[in-house]
């Protein structure tokens, strides 16, 4: 399996160079989305002192033209602060920024949809919206083929591997271990992790977090999935297909963040007739979320929303207690207790956190209706 040349670098080299003191000044990296709504981009700059809040960040800029964001004529592009987290490959005092992305005429760039999902969720704050997503990924060779599978073939029918333990049915846990505690010193709200159905398939879940927290946390949670992966020399995959077909007859593999989605009403007793309503308002708004749940504009969801392998059908919305094969799926304990939350199983593996719950609170809390959102 190829790996980077990067990582085969000496890491006591560098850790000596780290291992240096930095006196009162502080690295902060800037981390952005990039212009394909799914890549990541960062660079650091120097601060003369450790910032205690958001607002004690500066603005920067960046070529817009280099990142799918601007054409070269115009290409200055500015990033605005919106959360702040430890770092955890250069540790305290060093910080990491995500940042919402402004155009040269300071609108938000095409790909920047944290402004307006954070107007959306401001406007529903009272009634305390709630999410956790769960994130599957795949770790890949640089060469694209999956990590531990044969050269020139597949490995064994799926059964042994989720939730596996053993070197023939966890494939490269070494990275899952380095990411969730990368992200527990970062303060991102991870919450679990374990091995998928394909081997060197993996799942973390970060939540619950109230409103615009959500899709916070899970780009930076992916972006330190990727630097983790970086070090290792291997790749981190979100594609909802990434290994076309079906694999040794066990059945192809789509991926997925199915969406846990609550309010306060919910939560609370007499809950479930809320949770019925909002499936009743998704049910009339299918295709809508369909298209916000995809990076593509469905077109991704098209190759995973199959009707097989623990799929509904892209083109017929379904709910139902327990079912895996429902667009949305209660659990169990919420159709005992008739209280709780809701899984939605539509979004994909790469979608934009900001769209996904957005476009909930558009349709279940502000009563949206139509194919398109409202201004």
């Amino acid at each position: 399996m190829a790996t980077s040349l990067s990582s085969k670098l000496s890491k006591a080299v560098k850790q000596q160079c780290m291992d240096l003191p930095q006196g009162d000044e502080v690295q902060i990296m800037y981390i952005w989305i990039d212009g394909t709504g799914e890549g990541l981009r960062c660079k650091t700059r120097t601060l003369d002192s450790e910032p205690k809040t958001i607002e004690e960040l500066p603005e920067w800029n960046f070529d817009g033209s280099s990142t799918y964001q601007s054409e070269g004529s115009n290409s200055d592009m500015f990033l605005i602060p919106q959360a702040m987290f430890r770092d955890p490959f250069r540790k305290d005092p060093n910080k990491l920024v995500l940042c919402d992305v402004l155009k040269y005429n300071r609108k938000p760039a095409e790909t920047n949809l944290c402004k307006t999902c954070k107007k959306i969720m401001d406007m529903v704050q009272n009634q305390h919206p709630w999410f956790g997503m769960e994130q599957e990924y795949t770790i890949l060779g640089t060469d694209g083929h999956p990590f531990g599978w044969p050269s020139n073939g597949f490995p064994g029918p799926q059964g042994p591997y989720y939730c596996g333990v053993g070197a023939d049915k966890a494939y490269g846990r070494d990275v899952v271990e380095a990411h969730y505690r990368a992200c527990l010193y970062a303060g991102v709200k991870i919450c679990g992790t374990n091995a998928e159905v394909m081997p060197a398939q993996w799942e973390f879940q970060v939540g619950p977090c109230e409103g615009i927290e959500m899709a916070d946390h899970l780009w930076i949670a992916r972006f330190l999935l990727h630097r983790v992966c970086e070090d290792f020399g291997v790749v981190a995959s979100f594609d909802p297909k990434p290994i076309p077909g079906n694999w040794n007859g066990a059945g192809g593999t789509y991926f997925s963040p199915y969406t846990n989605f609550s309010t306060k009403e919910m939560r609370e007793e007499g809950g479930m007739k809320h949770i019925e309503e909002s499936i009743e308002r998704l049910a009339k708004r299918h295709q809508y979320h369909i298209r916000a749940y995809d990076p593509k504009g469905g077109l991704d969801n098209a190759r995973r929303l199959t009707g097989h392998h623990e799929t509904s059908n892209i083109n017929e919305f379904s709910a139902g207690v327990l079912n895996r094969g429902a667009s949305i799926r209660i659990p169990r304990s919420v159709g005992q207790e008739r209280k709780g939350y809701f899984e939605d199983r539509h979004p994909s593996a790469n979608c934009d956190p900001y769209a996904v719950t957005e476009a909930l609170i558009r349709t279940c809390l502000l009563h949206e209706e139509g194919e398109e959102p409202v201004e």
